[in-house]
């Protein structure tokens, strides 16, 4: 009887009691880190729509207003030769586009300086233990509400050369009445009215959202040691407010240099006057890209208008910068 031999397969190593539960672990591991991974990249999913948004809506409008400022581009005819330089030199050799710049300045100095104090002294009074205060606190941002073109004509009518409101109040005192449409500084002043009109309750609500985060402990220990409201005010308040009004001066800069609306609306010619007396920079380039057609001149204004900004908002870091840091050595 033959033997036939059975061929056992050989034994590989037997798997540890623990194999199974590292790979597990390594799974787990790695499913962990990837989420950990993605938890740190939601904050940028969350604000990539704003960044998306404004790269269609700023970005873009900015490089491609750099393009055409470098081209001979008219309303009708588009795109025509690259000029590079060319309408930056013709636009700064204007002597309409110096006068915009004075007028701009002017009207901006007018408004922003005295909004941001106004600013600060009615979100000081709303502040306070008033009856009413959420009625207050919404009057205040009623002017802020109203359309500017509203606004312009109502204060058009009230600065009136004749039989304006101002005038006739100015009358009935014994004065001279004022050539508010004439006189470049009356006009600017009257525009700069307009300005604060629609914009000190909006910075007012900011300021006072600003106060109302500052610790009640503060003002108490101050109580204690014998310091008035007013002095409380100078000496607790605004310094304590100094990140809102740099945010608030920067943005008043920005929109006071960019002014439009107001001054538009302010004769019927839309020019800035007989003598352009009260015509900014933004009116030149509306009368550049729509009045004469010519679009690389209007962009090329917008450019160093945004080069200007940029200056005076540089400007104002540094001076706030410095301030900060001789107060920190104090």
């Amino acid at each position: 009887m033959a033997v036939t031999d059975r061929v056992t397969p050989e034994a590989g190593p037997s798997p540890s009691p623990g194999a199974g539960r590292d790979g597990g672990n390594v799974r787990r591991l790695a499913f962990s880190q990837q989420v950990s991974r993605w938890v740190k990249l939601s904050p940028y999913l969350y604000i990539s729509p704003f960044f998306l948004l404004f790269a269609v809506t700023g970005l873009f409008p900015l490089v491609y207003t750099a393009w055409v400022s470098l081209h001979n581009w008219n309303l009708i005819g588009g795109q025509g030769k690259f000029t590079g330089l060319e309408n930056y030199a013709f636009v700064v050799a204007q002597p309409y586009f110096w006068n915009a710049v004075g007028n701009t300045f002017s009207i901006f100095i007018l408004s922003s300086v005295p909004q941001v104090v106004a600013a600060l002294v009615v979100a000081a009074v709303l502040d306070a233990n008033l009856r009413g205060r959420t009625f207050w606190r919404m009057g205040v941002l009623v002017p802020f509400v109203v359309a500017p073109v509203a606004v312009g004509l109502i204060f058009n009518n009230l600065f009136a050369d004749q039989f304006g409101l101002i005038n006739e109040m100015l009358k009935a005192l014994g004065l001279d009445p004022v050539r508010w449409h004439s006189d470049p500084v009356a006009s600017h002043a009257a525009i700069a009215t307009m300005v604060n009109f629609r914009w000190t309750g909006y910075n007012a609500l900011i300021f006072l959202a600003a106060m109302q985060a500052i610790p009640r402990d503060v003002f108490e220990a101050a109580t204690i040691d014998g310091a008035g409201r007013l002095r409380q005010f100078f000496s607790v308040t605004v310094p304590m407010l100094r990140p809102t009004i740099i945010f608030v001066v920067i943005t008043s800069t920005i929109g006071g240099l960019q002014i439009f609306d107001e001054p538009r609306v302010f004769d019927q010619s839309g020019l800035g006057g007989a003598d352009r007396q009260w015509q900014t920079l933004t009116m030149y380039i509306w009368e550049l890209g729509w009045g004469q057609r010519n679009f690389g001149r209007a962009s090329a204004v917008a450019w160093l208008l945004f080069l200007i900004i940029v200056l005076i908002a540089l400007l104002n870091f540094v001076i706030t910068k410095r301030i900060a840091s001789q107060e920190g050595r104090k």
